[in-house]
């Protein structure tokens, strides 16, 4: 016999009594539960974050957290102080470069994350309550604490907890013992009363018996209706062989109705066939949508009407770093932060149904800045109202802009170059030719000036000892040296208006570097207050990267440039307790399809407004004299024109520049632009 027959078979008192039971165990057992619950959620989502946080804040302080970075040792001897706290289950310390020092690990073996970077995708594996603290440093960048709190209660709570329910467990057995009394004298007593007058009944057929009228409670009245159904028992015969007939009757149309129900739960049954496969097509366009959506290289964001968000793809989730599941139901200045100032946008996109677009903004992307397009387009259906967010990122675009002005730029001073280089040489060619015939007519080495002076009756040597005297060949070396620099512009000006039609052959990049390096430390060791080769030369070279088509000299010549540049902007910096000694950083990488040549300083750094104008030609920031700002701009022509490259420039003021130079590793034709 199964338990349920063995219920089903017991009388009404023993079921009540049973039910009574079972009620007061499921009570006992869900408050138990329900209190153990209770307390683990308190302790790890309020008193383990407070604890650990507290015990962070401990650590945190400057002389504990320059003891614990200081060495792995130190940081273990730091860890070994929080042992002996029962919270705690697993704890790390990180250094300035977010690599493991040391860890402490209580319990069964608990795998922590060695590198900082790698907390993040470790929490949404880890249940436990976990903190992160910050250990500042005086200098430099700070290191990190990683505390992680244990999941179990005390000991002593569940025996406290067992005791009480012990104790609830008996009195709740001495009240079902009592009301057990109560329920055999009230229920069980009068019930078997009944019974046996309705065996009497059915033995003797004598429907004059009655039962007893007892108490006034619903086994009276059953006693009640039993005495009335023996009164109308016979009444009920007559009636009986009436419905008899009625229900052949009955019966008769209930089969007719039988055959057309079969017919219409067939047809019901096609119905729901059909809905299904709808549903089912339906499912599976509604996952070919998703797919297409999370495919998409802009980050789309759908909301409701009050700017809950209702669609996520996965570029929104790289984007902002709130996965599906958390930014599903969530106002979309909690799931993605950086659009909370564009609420007022999205508010008039929402009930106005106007397409609002933001052409830039900057956020930061791994410590990096992005440029980004914001277009907010309204969103109408029958399923409500609401907005539709699409995330561009147009930082490469904006670069290629910048690219082409640049180009546009070059170009149209490219003819003006030419023109003025042609209308300046003729000048300047007279300039520097007479110069060196008054060099040639006051030589007494030629017989024809002596002959001429004495023809006049002059001293040729008094001449040249009073010229001397007057310092007028300094005044003529002073010409030739300000003619030559002239012709020098003039040459610069000429190469750069020129299409390029020069073979490139291969060369090896580090071999190029290694000469311009000391060709600049020849020109700048005689400088005023500043030698170049004081300076660090820092070389990291790849070794995977082989021979690159070039011209070696124009190569040269644009290295030389950014090296004297960067050993400037070294020389022009503030002098401070801080300062760290000039460096200057070369390296070349293999970046298929390119050759990479990066030139790095620390020295002041270049502003924005002066970084977008840095290879416009004649434009300088130096002192009149002292620059002619083509430097720069020839550069970026021999690379982009003659060299069919790329030349690029980051800087940060007060903190350095880098120069990135892109040369193709296959020979490019020579098209000319």
């Amino acid at each position: 016999m199964t338990l349920r027959q063995y219920l089903e078979n017991l009388s009404v008192g023993q079921k009540l009594l049973a039910a009574l039971l079972v009620l007061l165990a499921a009570v006992l057992l869900v408050a138990n539960l329900t209190f153990i619950s209770a307390a683990y959620w308190i302790s790890q989502e309020s008193v383990a974050p407070e604890a650990l946080q507290t015990l962070g804040r401990l650590i945190a302080t400057p002389s504990l957290s320059k003891e614990a970075l200081s060495s792995p040792a130190a940081a273990e001897a730091v860890l070994k102080r929080l042992e002996e706290y029962k919270p705690l289950r697993a704890a790390a310390i990180y250094d300035q470069n977010g690599i493991s020092l040391a860890q402490l690990k209580r319990g069964e073996k608990l795998e922590l994350p060695e590198r900082i970077e790698l907390l993040e995708s470790w929490r949404h594996s880890e249940f436990r309550a976990n903190q992160v603290i910050e250990l500042p440093q005086p200098k430099g960048r700070p290191g990190y604490l990683l505390l992680v709190a244990s999941s179990e209660l005390p000991g002593a709570f569940y025996t406290g907890t067992l005791t009480a329910s012990l104790v609830i467990l008996a009195i709740s057995v001495l009240l079902w013992l009592l009301v057990a009394r109560q329920i055999r004298r009230l229920i069980t007593r009068p019930i078997r009363r009944l019974e046996e007058l309705s065996r009497q009944v059915t033995r003797e057929e004598n429907y004059a018996l009655r039962a007893s009228r007892g108490n006034q409670d619903e086994i009276g009245s059953l006693a009640d209706a039993f005495n009335t159904m023996l009164s109308r028992m016979e009444a009920r015969e007559q009636q009986l062989r009436r419905a008899r007939d009625e229900a052949q009757s009955a019966f008769d149309k209930a089969r007719s109705l039988a055959e057309e129900t079969r017919h219409s739960n067939r047809k019901l049954e096609l119905e729901v066939q059909v809905r299904s496969k709808i549903e089912k097509k339906l499912t599976g366009f509604q996952n070919y949508l998703n797919s297409i959506i999370d495919s998409m290289p802009s980050a789309l964001i759908a909301l409701d009407e009050q700017l809950y968000v209702t669609q996520w793809n996965q570029e929104a989730s790289a984007l902002s770093g709130t996965r599906l599941d958390e930014a599903l139901n969530q106002p979309v200045f909690l799931a993605f932060p950086p659009l909370k100032p564009f609420l007022p946008q999205l508010k008039r996109t929402a009930e106005q149904h106007k397409v609002e677009k933001i052409d830039r903004v900057t956020w930061t992307k791994d410590d990096i800045p992005h440029h980004y397009a914001l277009t907010f387009y309204p969103l109408v259906g029958s399923a409500g109202r609401g907005a539709v967010i699409r995330i561009d990122d147009i930082t490469q675009r904006l670069s290629m802009e910048e690219l082409m002005v640049q180009s546009e730029k070059m170009l149209s001073v490219g003819g003006l170059a030419a023109g003025m280089a042609h209308e300046i040489n003729n000048p300047l060619g007279a300039i520097l030719h007479n110069v060196q015939n008054i060099r040639r007519r006051l030589s007494p080495d030629l017989a024809k000036n002596l002959q001429q002076a004495e023809d006049l009756g002059i001293d040729l040597q008094t001449v040249n000892r009073y010229l001397d005297s007057r310092e007028v060949p300094r005044l003529l070396d002073g010409i030739q040296q300000a003619g030559a620099r002239a012709a020098k512009i003039v040459s610069h000006m000429l190469s750069f208006s020129r299409r390029s039609n020069r073979e490139l052959a291969p060369c090896q990049l580090p071999t190029l570097i290694d000469q311009a390096v000391e060709i600049a430390g020849n020109d700048f060791a005689l400088m005023e207050g500043f030698d170049f080769k004081g300076l660090a030369i820092v070389r990291d070279f790849d070794p995977q990267l082989g021979p690159v088509p070039c011209t070696g000299n124009e190569l040269e010549q644009v290295l030389l440039n950014l090296l004297k540049n960067a050993a400037q902007a070294i020389h022009q910096r503030e002098d401070s307790p801080n300062l760290q000694p000039g460096r200057i950083v070369l390296r070349t990488r293999n970046n298929p399809p390119w050759a990479e040549i990066l030139v790095e300083d620390n020295g002041v750094g270049i502003p924005e407004s002066v970084r977008k104008r840095i290879f416009e030609p004649f434009f300088t920031t130096k002192e009149i004299g002292q620059g002619t700002g083509l430097g720069l701009s020839v550069s970026y022509f021999i690379i982009t024109n003659n060299h069919k490259g790329q030349m690029e420039v980051q800087s940060k003021p007060g903190q350095g520049t880098c120069f990135t130079l892109r040369l193709p590793l296959a020979a490019a034709e020579n098209t000319g632009l």
